[in-house]
Parts: C-alpha cells; sequence; structure tokens
C-alpha cells in the first residue's frame, strides 16, 4: 500500500469541548476526509467504481453536497432545496445525485460540495447565533419535519452527519485504495 499527501487540511476533533464544538469538530472532520480522499485525482479515476458496487468518489462527493442542502438548508433552516437540488425529478431518478455526477468535471463536483458545505456552515452559524444559552442550542427544533413526520433537534441532525459523513469515509477509503492503492488520507 502507498500513501499519498493531500493539500486539503484536516483538523481532529476537539477533544475537550462543548458538545456543540465536539458535534462540529467531528463533521468538519469528515467533510474534510472526504476532500482529501477525491484529492488529486483525475476524472477516469473519480468515477471509476469498485465492483460489484456502481459507488464512485464523484457519486459521493455530489451525494454529500446533496445530504448538506438537506440537512441544514431545508429540514433545519425551513428553504426551499437550492440549485441543482431544486429540479430535479427525483421519482424518474432516485440516485440523481450518484448518477448525474459522472457527468461532472473534478472542478464542477469540488466546487458544488464546498458550496453546500460553506452555504451549511453560514446556516449553522446563523441559528446559534440566535440562542443565548449554547448548552441548549443543539435542543432547537428543525424548521421542518424529518423522516416519517418526526421533529428534529440540532442535536439529531448533526449527529446524523456524523453518521453520514463516517459511513461515506469508509467507502471513500476503500474506493481510493482501489484506485491507487493510496492509504492514510
Amino acid at each position: 500500500m502507498s500513501s499519498a499527501t493531500s493539500q486539503i487540511p484536516r483538523t481532529e476533533p476537539p477533544v475537550a469541548a462543548d458538545e456543540v464544538a465536539t458535534l462540529r469538530g467531528f463533521v468538519d472532520f469528515y467533510r474534510a476526509t472526504i476532500r482529501r480522499q477525491c484529492d488529486g485525482l483525475t476524472v477516469e479515476q473519480l468515477r471509476t467504481p469498485h465492483p460489484p458496487s456502481t459507488m464512485t468518489l464523484a457519486g459521493m462527493l455530489k451525494h454529500l453536497a446533496y445530504v448538506e442542502d438537506v440537512w441544514f438548508n431545508v429540514r433545519l433552516a425551513g428553504n426551499e432545496p437550492a440549485p441543482p437540488w431544486d429540479t430535479v425529478d427525483w421519482a424518474a431518478d432516485r440516485d440523481w445525485d450518484w448518477n448525474s455526477a459522472l457527468e461532472d468535471t473534478p472542478e464542477q463536483l469540488t466546487a458544488g460540495f464546498d458550496d453546500a458545505v460553506a452555504a451549511s456552515e453560514r446556516i449553522l452559524d446563523r441559528v446559534l447565533a440566535h440562542v443565548p444559552d449554547r448548552a441548549s442550542a443543539l435542543d432547537q427544533v428543525a424548521v421542518r419535519t424529518g423522516h416519517h413526520g418526526k421533529n428534529l433537534t440540532l442535536r439529531w441532525i448533526l449527529v446524523h452527519m456524523v453518521e453520514e459523513y463516517s459511513r461515506h469515509a469508509g467507502h471513500a477509503d476503500l474506493l481510493r485504495e482501489a484506485l491507487d492503492g493510496a492509504t492514510d488520507l
């Protein structure tokens, strides 16, 4: 196995911080992990699946950009989906994010991901700025309900994002190693 280097910075989550900083630290760590796994790859590499799976790193970047929009922009803030998600016919292709990524350039994929993360961070900063007691900030209920019509708290959303990203980071580790043998990114 080989070890590659990445220009994408990644900060370890804090080991002694309040719950908000800890959860955001883990989400940020895994966001950077995904970007590092995709860093320096060609368009062909980003589009290459590892059979029998059809999952690609290109699809993963676009899927996670969509996940950012759904959980922070739509559910937490109550906004309509941002472009391009606002015009997708999900009934025609429920995996549109994964499938359409194969037509995008690496620059489009990383810009879309980075833009979605930046938008999520702005939303989180706005939400947290309006809470006088940081200890209760995570108890805020999202504007829109989640699965099965349940009210979700900011705590649940952040924990879910840690789960979503950590699961896909494991997939990304395997995909990257299969592409070029790189490990320890």
